[in-house]
């Protein structure tokens, strides 16, 4: 994706204005699939996912890349994914009665919940990458699911499984990772406290000294 970031800069486009523009298609495809255009949907869906895959490689190119732009790129990703999800939600509630406009929002909430594990473990200074279903493969599953529409809801109930068998993954790895962490954190917060014993060790040894020295001089 190198060469189509070093065109893409040329033209004066930035990353941001790449993410800007797969969020606003994402509403577009949300819209469509809302009001039962699936395959316009499916069509929006890919065009969300060419921003995506090219803002990175933009500002690669352009030597803008910086946490500011990743922030901005991890919440338009939540953005666009509530927006598609509950798309079909809406299209469900639409054609299916009872609760089944349920099932697209639950797979939302453990796509959801993948990303604070991985947030969270890499704020402490662990890894949580991985797992057989995460974003790439879950827009992939909706996509089949849009072009097949009588499998629609069969996709979304393995896309739910396969997204929580993501986050028991995820959970078990970073878990593993705490654990091995644990006895070293544990190490280095007792020679911690042993030094902080002997600093203290020496205010007072030093301070015994200063009044035996003071107590000297007065008796002379």
């Amino acid at each position: 994706l190198k060469p189509v970031g070093q065109q893409l800069k040329r033209t004066g486009i930035t990353a941001d204005h790449l993410t800007l523009t797969g969020v606003v298609v994402s509403l577009g495809a949300a819209v469509a699939i809302g009001n039962g255009a699936l395959r316009l949907g499916l069509v929006l869906l890919v065009l969300t996912s060419l921003p995506d895959l090219l803002d990175g490689a933009v500002a690669k190119a352009s030597g803008t890349a910086s946490t500011r732009g990743a922030f901005f790129d991890s919440v338009a990703d939540r953005f666009t994914d509530a927006l598609l999800f509950g798309g079909v939600a809406w299209h469900l509630a639409t054609i299916e009665p009872g609760r089944l406009a349920v099932l697209p929002m639950a797979v939302l909430g453990a796509s959801m919940l993948i990303s604070y594990q991985r947030a969270k473990a890499e704020s402490l200074g662990f890894e949580a990458k991985g797992g057989i279903m995460e974003r790439a493969e879950r827009l992939i599953a909706l996509g089949i699911g849009l072009l097949f529409n009588q499998w629609l809801v069969v996709i979304l109930w393995v896309m739910l499984v396969l997204t929580l068998v993501t986050a028991v993954q995820r959970f078990a790895k970073v878990w593993k990772q705490a654990t091995a962490a644990t006895p070293v954190l544990a190490a280095r917060g007792t020679m911690r406290s042993r030094a902080r014993s002997r600093q203290q060790d020496r205010r007072v040894a030093r301070s015994t000294t200063t009044r035996q020295v003071r107590r000297r001089s007065q008796l002379r």
